[in-house]
């Protein structure tokens, strides 16, 4: 008995404490000052959920770590948050790759004073860094690259005292880097690329003596790399390319013992480069492409007589190199490969554009590295023998990637047959003539083949029946290609991009081209004779179709609002005739549509396109009145940001750099190449529209050109147009346009193009300086426009008609005269009447003066760049 009471005795007392024990959760580690820092943190932000991860390929799953913060739960255990598990204080932030996007306040954070950890990389965040970031005393580790913060780097920076990464590398960050950065003693990396940032790099940063990893590449920094870089002889890795760096080379960075990636590319670097580079015996990648280095790539003459005589140093380089870029500088001399013999490790060896009149013999590089994988030898004389090598070791046997773009090549090299590991090869810009080579197609590995600018005629026909190339991306334009598209094409059918614009190819559209479908995602056949209509399959994974500039004809196919992914359609200058493709809105990526000078013809009825950027429905026959919310539901175009630190440019994807279209702008056709930054712009002109321009035009914020002319509206120009802030170019003319031109207009400061001629204007011209710029004819055939914008010498277009302002000019006058006939009464019968018609006969008489200054073009350019 006694030993069950014990027993139960015991139960009771381990039951009582185990809960005791299963009740600390109910008790949060996280302090509540902490969750409600990082719950005013989460407040500022949203998620994207229409994100690409950066983690994942899958779209449809997004690591949205913020879903995770919930009231009433322990915030030590949210997603991407860590805590000290003895204080509950947050020590850690990793909310990288998670589809935010917002204005970033760096204040937020201050009561996370424990904070170790910061990285809020590849997202959408904006604005600046202020200067409470000093206040994280304990930050080992910020990193926010890849958003688009802005703004200069806070002096407050140096406090960091701690920190060893710090990493702001693709954002929009400008100004100086402070000279206190030179303060974070233990800093062990520091990556500052794709930034803005100006001025010279700051010699404090020679303090930072632990610095394994400095990268500065693609800002504007100017002057010479500072001596005191000679002190970081910890640094493996040293990237300031794409500056505007200038000097001799830096002899300071041959102190860099343990360096082993060093790119000094796309600078003013001038001078030779130093003949004992071989001190560097740690260097693997060295990167001085695009520079104005003079020099010699000779073997045969030694340093100290090459200095002596002619100040043109031979190059020596370190036996370790496995990457080697030289091109696009001022090497004179022949090119001796024998040079290069001693690196056994070489991989790649880019040597484009070298100003020498050596002649490479690809068949004769013998000497070459046998692990070369990529060779670049674009913009010198190369010339292949096409005859068997005698050398027992066939030379690029193992290349995967060959560049010989602007070659002046005139026959096909004839040793790529039977490189099997051939991926990449770029042959653009030659003079080879005749057929395409059947057995290129039977190259297992290449998949980026580049044969445009050449005069090929036709593609010799492959022996053997249904292809297994693995070809992605095709390009084939510029040449003189005849006939029908070859049925070969067809066969490749992992082809993604594929490219035969501006040839002579004639004949329909083959409608095999649809066995492709699941994988082409741009078709570019424009500038050809191609006849028939569009094919009528569905191409569920084209991104971009131009057929512009051939002769189809019919309709628009309806199977292509199967092609959700479409981003840019242009069927421009055909003959195809068809209403508007209203349909066309339901593809929720479209960016890009051209119609222009087609037999398109009716009303265009409302629809919302939320991502167009660019639409051109020019030299139509469409007709009819566009109502005044026409343009509601535009988003893309409507999305101007109003706070300066957010990005307003739109970016198509990266593979769009091959591709260009045509905008009229500023009453000129210009060519766009390679349009990976869309620019808004709406072209109606050449239609039939009547009635009024609708208000809602003033919604289109994003508007860099807007052109209304050649039509028949009527009615005022609205006054809300003065919203559109990022206009350069508007033309309304050749309608029936009456009133005022808007005053409003006179405030849009990026305006510098302008045509109202050939309206029924009326009234003031505004009086902004763009409009002070303009020529005459902007303004002719408007009988009553006036005032200090227009020029003397353009009067006799401008002078208001007499009939015109008869009826206004004898109703102010007469109500003038009716006040000075009373002042005239009281004055006096005699004197009065005197006084009162002097008065009255100088306020009649009494016209609008007529003056102005010369005119002058102001063209504001285009900010349009891509680098590739």
């Amino acid at each position: 008995m006694n030993t069950i009471h014990t027993t139960l005795s015991f139960l009771f007392f381990f039951t009582f404490n185990f809960l005791d024990v299963f009740a600390v959760p109910n008790t949060h580690l996280c302090h509540p000052e902490q969750r409600s820092a990082l719950f005013e943190f989460k407040k500022e932000l949203e998620i994207k959920f229409s994100c690409k991860s950066y983690l994942t390929d899958d779209d449809s799953v997004g690591p949205y770590k913020t879903e995770s913060w919930k009231n009433n739960t322990d915030c030590c255990y949210w997603d991407g948050i860590t805590c000290n598990p003895r204080t509950g204080k947050v020590t850690e932030i990793n909310l990288s790759s998670s589809c935010l996007y917002g204005r970033f306040h760096s204040n937020t954070l201050q009561n996370l004073a424990f904070l170790t950890i910061l990285d809020l990389s590849y997202n959408e965040l904006y604005g600046q860094i202020g200067s409470s970031v000093g206040e994280l005393s304990h930050l080992i580790s910020l990193d926010i690259s890849y958003n688009q913060f802005s703004g200069q780097i806070p002096f407050s920076i140096g406090k960091l005292s701690n920190l060893n990464n710090l990493t702001l590398s693709g954002n929009k960050f400008s100004g100086q880097i402070p000279s206190s950065i030179g303060k974070l003693s233990n800093l062990t990396y520091l990556a500052l690329s794709g930034n803005q940032f100006s001025g010279q790099i700051p010699y404090s940063i020679g303090n930072l003596s632990r610095l394994v990893g400095l990268h500065f590449s693609g800002n504007s920094f100017v002057g010479e790399i500072p001596f005191t870089f000679g002190r970081l002889n910890q640094l493996t890795s040293l990237l300031v390319g794409y500056n505007k760096l200038s000097g001799n080379f830096p002899i300071a960075i041959l102190n860099l013992t343990n360096l082993s990636f060093l790119s000094l590319s796309y600078n003013q670097f001038t001078g030779t480069l130093p003949p004992n580079i071989t001190s560097l015996s740690n260097l693997e990648y060295f990167h001085v492409r695009n520079n104005d280095f003079v020099g010699t790539l000779h073997s045969s003459l030694s340093p100290i007589s090459s200095l002596a005589n002619n100040h043109l140093g031979t190059l020596l380089l370190p036996s370790k190199l496995r990457g080697l870029s030289l091109g696009s500088n001022n090497f004179r001399g022949p090119v001796d490969f024998n040079i290069f013999s001693h690196l056994k490790s070489l991989q790649y060896l880019y040597l484009s554009y070298l100003n020498t009149t050596t002649k490479i013999d690809l068949t004769a590089i013998s000497s070459l590295s046998k692990s070369l994988e990529a060779l670049d030898l674009s913009g010198n004389h190369v010339f292949a023998t096409n005859k068997k090598s005698s050398v027992s070791d066939p030379p690029l046997q193992l290349i995967i990637e060959l560049s010989l773009r602007d070659c002046g090549i005139t026959e096909f090299p004839e040793i790529l047959r039977t490189r099997q590991n051939l991926e990449y090869l770029d042959i653009s810009n030659n003079k080879i003539k005749g057929q395409v080579p059947a057995w290129l197609w039977t190259l297992p590995s290449l998949y980026n083949l580049d044969l445009s600018n050449n005069n090929f005629i036709s593609f010799e026909r492959p022996a053997i029946h249904g292809l297994s190339s693995p070809l992605q991306y095709f390009f084939g334009s510029k040449n003189n290609f005849t006939g029908n598209i070859p049925s070969l094409v067809c066969e490749l059918r992992s082809l993604i991009i594929l490219d035969l614009s501006v040839n002579d190819f004639n004949g329909s559209i083959p409608h095999c081209l649809e066995n492709l479908k699941s994988n082409l995602s741009d078709l570019n056949l424009r500038h050809n004779h191609l006849s028939g209509g569009l094919p009528k399959g569905a191409f569920n994974s084209l991104r971009s179709l131009d057929v512009g500039h051939n002769q189809l004809v019919g309709k628009l196919p309806r199977s292509l609002m199967n092609c959700s992914s479409l981003e840019v359609l242009n069927v421009e200058s055909n003959r195809i005739n068809d209403v508007f493709p209203l349909w066309l809105s339901s593809l929720q990526n479209l960016q890009i549509l051209i119609l222009r000078s087609n037999e398109f013809h009716g009303q265009i009825h409302q629809a919302s396109f939320r991502k167009l950027q660019i639409i051109d429905i020019s030299y139509n026959q469409f007709s009819g009145t566009l109502p005044p919310d026409y343009f509601v539901g535009w988003s893309s175009m409507s999305s101007l940001g109003t706070n300066k630190d957010q990005s307003t440019e739109k970016y198509m994807g990266d593979q769009f750099d091959y591709y260009s279209i045509v905008l009229k702008n500023k009453g000129l056709e210009i060519e766009i190449v390679r349009i990976l930054k869309v620019l808004a712009a709406l072209d109606f002109s050449g239609n039939r529209f009547e009635g009024e321009i609708p208000d809602s035009i003033s919604l289109l914020k994003e508007l860099y050109s807007l052109i209304f002319s050649n039509n028949a509206f009527t009615g005022h120009i609205p006054s809300s147009m003065g919203n559109l802030t990022s206009l350069e170019s508007l033309d309304v003319s050749q309608n029936k346009l009456s009133g005022e031109i808007p005053q409003e207009l006179g405030t849009l400061s990026f305006l510098s193009y302008m045509n109202f001629s050939h309206n029924q204007l009326v009234g003031p011209v505004p009086g902004g300086t763009q409009f002070r710029t303009q020529r005459c004819s902007s303004f002719a055939n408007n009988s009553g426009l006036f005032g200090p914008a227009l020029d003397e010498a353009c009067s006799n277009i401008h002078t208001p008609s007499q009939e015109q302002y008869e009826t206004r000019d004898a109703k102010e006058n007469e109500e003038e005269e009716e006040v000075f006939s009373w002042i005239a009464a009281a004055i006096g019968f005699g004197p009065g009447i005197a006084f009162g018609f002097t008065i009255g006969y100088i306020l009649v008489s009494h016209k609008p003066e007529w003056f102005g200054s010369p005119f002058a073009r102001n063209k504001r350019k285009s900010r349009i760049t891509a680098t590739r």
